[in-house]
């Protein structure tokens, strides 16, 4: 016949998990980008996966050195990386809760039980009272009479007196998961624990986008501010020309002074982009987990705008749920809330546990080692839920709502991750063009301004046409490098929207190694 602490275990090995089994869920993607079939010259590749480290494809050594250090020094990526360690301990924790469970304990206690009282109550002491006036007239039995009546009182004495209790001993327990609840407590666990690994790497997405964009932010305003330059340069050197050409009768004080004032505007046109310049240093001091200024030595000499690449590889919708961090996370928030169905649908069972302890007590210390002063419990425990109240019931419909939203999350994370991408493919492609267009604006309005200058200097028009063409000029200069800012800006949006910039691997290692010892 078996034991019932075998059939227990039996039981428990043949246990069950309740609840719904998690699956991923199908994202639903498009077979293609609806904007690459415009895109006809070769700007995007949909049959080639995006570069993890897409930055490098600006070949821009400096830039590939502020990523670096951004990704080594960046505080808020840091703050996210420890949010792993947390998710990990927890999970740990999750574990160790269906494995058994051993403890020490000692004690020492002086205690009166008030058994006088008690003893009295009941008539003892009267009885040993009785006790020896009964032998006093019973003289042949006198002596062993006394003798039994005085070793009584002194055992009632000991009895009733304070009492020293030394005690010593060990308790386990183990809880036997018969259905599932704590399984589906460490699957939650674990879920959480990928849900915060996703948002590390989402961290580290965006980290980068902004890293390259302020750093494309910074070359622009650099060259806005040696464009600008350039057209005060201009502007002196038409000064120049109209003051001498007044001094020979050949113009008017007018024209000079319309000169004068069209330098002195552009002039101070020029310190909004001094403050952009510095702006974006700051910027990039604070995404490497430096100081702003730190970096200024470094950053102050202009370099051109990073070019973007011939071609930005794209790859297929279909891939866009694996790597994008953001939809990763969602799936790992819904697997959390799935186990967090069957975490409610479990309360709802009875929960078994097997308890024991084992130990000494003695009112005399040193008979703590004697093992005629042991003492052991063992045996199972059932607790079965009768009456909560409504609180089970109100935690699975909690549970379950919270599964639905969390789905609906999933859902809304792809069509958001397919929207973006599909908008950064239109911004990349038309801005490209525009540019391209500015790039010959510029041209011809140089051309016009070096026309109407000479043709101002040999009398054949009026300073009208060369103030028109230098604001033409000016106008269109700013326009290409603002639009070649914005192309740069378009493939960063697109590399984003891709999910390109981390790999498991990286994050796998910076996670183990924050986890506090």
């Amino acid at each position: 016949m078996r034991s019932p602490a075998v059939l227990l275990l039996a039981t428990a090995l043949g246990a069950c998990t309740v609840g719904p089994d998690f699956t991923p869920p199908d994202p639903l993607a498009p077979p293609a980008y609806r904007d690459t079939a415009r895109a006809t010259d070769g700007a995007v590749t949909p049959s080639a996966k995006p570069d993890p480290e897409w930055w490098n494809s600006f070949r821009d050594p400096q830039l590939t050195s502020l990523v670096g250090r951004a990704i080594s020094g960046n505080l808020s990526l840091q703050q996210a990386v420890l949010r792993i360690a947390q998710s990990r301990q927890g999970e740990a924790a999750a574990r160790a809760a269906g494995l058994p469970t051993l403890s020490a304990d000692g004690a020492y206690t002086r205690q009166q039980l008030g058994l006088r009282g008690i003893l009295k109550s009941r008539g003892v002491y009267d009885s040993v009272d009785d006790l020896r006036g009964n032998a006093r007239l019973e003289d042949a039995q006198a002596g062993l009479s006394d003798r039994a009546a005085d070793a009584l009182g002194s055992a009632l004495g000991l009895a009733t007196r304070p009492t020293n209790l030394f005690q010593q001993g060990l308790d386990a327990s183990w809880e036997l998961d018969l259905f599932g609840r704590i399984a589906r407590q460490v699957e939650q666990s674990r879920a959480r624990t990928q849900s915060a690994v996703e948002g590390a790497n989402d961290a580290l997405v965006s980290l980068v986008a902004e890293v390259v964009r302020t750093y494309a932010s910074l070359r622009g305003a650099q060259a806005l501010q040696q464009a600008q330059q350039d057209n005060v340069n201009a502007a002196r050197d038409i000064l120049a020309l109209t003051q001498r050409r007044q001094r020979q009768g050949l113009t008017t004080q007018l024209d000079v002074e319309n000169q004068r004032a069209q330098l002195t505007s552009y002039e101070a046109q020029l310190q909004p982009y001094t403050a952009q310049v510095q702006q974006a240093m700051n910027r990039l001091a604070v995404l490497t987990g430096a100081p702003p200024g730190l970096l200024d030595e470094e950053l102050a000499t202009a370099r051109p705008i990073p070019v973007a690449p011939p071609a930005v590889p794209v790859g297929v919708p279909s891939e866009l749920a694996r790597r994008r961090p953001d939809i990763r996370r969602a799936e790992a928030d819904l697997h959390a809330a799935t186990a967090g169905v069957g975490v409610a649908v479990a309360q709802f069972y009875p929960t078994v546990s097997l308890t024991g302890s084992l130990g000494t007590r003695a009112i005399d210390a040193s008979y703590l080692t004697d093992w005629a002063s042991h003492f052991y419990t063992a045996g199972p425990a059932i607790s079965v839920p009768i009456f909560q109240g409504g609180r089970l019931t109100a935690n699975l419909k909690l549970a379950k709502a919270q599964s639905a939203e969390a789905a609906l999350g999933y859902r809304n994370a792809v069509l958001n991750a397919l929207a973006e991408v599909e908008d950064a493919l239109v911004a990349y492609r038309t801005d490209r063009v525009q540019a391209d267009l500015l790039r010959q604006t510029v041209a011809s309005s140089r051309t016009a301004l070096a026309l109407a200058r000479d043709r101002y200097d040999h009398g054949l028009s009026s300073f009208i046409e060369v103030l028109d063409a230098q604001r033409t000029l000016v106008g269109a200069r700013q326009q290409e490098v603002r639009a070649s800012i914005t192309v740069t800006n378009d493939v960063v949006a697109l590399y984003k929207a891709l999910g390109g910039g981390w790999s498991d691997r990286e994050w796998m290692d910076r996670a183990t190694a924050a986890q506090p010892q």
